[in-house]
């Protein structure tokens, strides 16, 4: 299951890493667009799914959380989640897409939101932290430390747990850290992301109802 690869470690289809999400939102999106915008996005009472190209990510952690929301019909819900974080990413060819069922007229919509595709620089984010529920990538990191207590995270993001925005983590749980990762043909499904900043080149926005996603 592991071998190593240029002083990495390299792991097939190995559930740890994300790409962020982007606001649902036409002004948001042309502001992210234009430049950097400090962001804090999640979509309530719905998953998302996100796929890219490749990730390149510096400062790795990874642990385990509780996310608290709503369903979309208004009943308490819990997910599991497994909270990945980078101190800086830069992800080539991004694709999130969002899909609302049961819409009055129209049935279901979906928003695909695309950026850093060919032709354009890649997304750059900092202080990334995705809740993820599932993911499929391949997968190099470097420096890696598995078995740490999450608390004690040094090479990437801090224990970020807030009860408030309804986000719960045990900073004496189980969480793993890595000084740098890189990873291919991510397939993600994700309930919510934050960051400090998301810089969008080429970024392009299309709605259309149908269950239209990334893949």
């Amino acid at each position: 299951m592991e071998s190593q690869v240029r002083g990495g470690t390299r792991w097939k289809r190995f559930a740890v890493v994300m790409v962020p999400s982007v606001a649902a939102t036409a002004a948001i999106g042309v502001a992210l667009a234009q430049g950097a915008l400090a962001a804090s996005f999640s979509v309530s009472g719905q998953s998302f799914k996100v796929s890219a190209d490749l990730l390149e990510g510096q400062g790795f952690s990874q642990y385990g959380a509780i996310d608290s929301g709503k369903t979309l019909s208004g009943k308490d819900a819990l997910h599991p989640v497994a909270v990945s974080a980078f101190k800086t990413a830069k992800i080539t060819n991004m694709c999130q897409s969002v899909v609302t069922p049961n819409i009055p007229v129209f049935g279901s919509v979906s928003l695909v939101l695309r950026a850093g595709t060919p032709g354009h620089d890649k997304v750059e984010a900092d202080n990334l932290y995705i809740d993820v529920e599932d993911l499929e990538a391949d997968a190099t990191f470097h420096g890696i430390d598995i078995g740490v207590a999450a608390g004690d995270i040094s090479k990437g993001p801090k224990v970020k747990s807030d009860e408030v925005a309804g986000k719960k983590a045990n900073p004496y749980g189980f969480a793993q850290q890595a000084d740098s990762a890189e990873l291919t043909k991510v397939r993600q499904t994700a309930w919510a992301t934050t960051a400090g900043t998301f810089k969008l080149s080429g970024l392009k926005m299309s709605l259309s109802t149908d269950a239209k996603e990334c893949y």
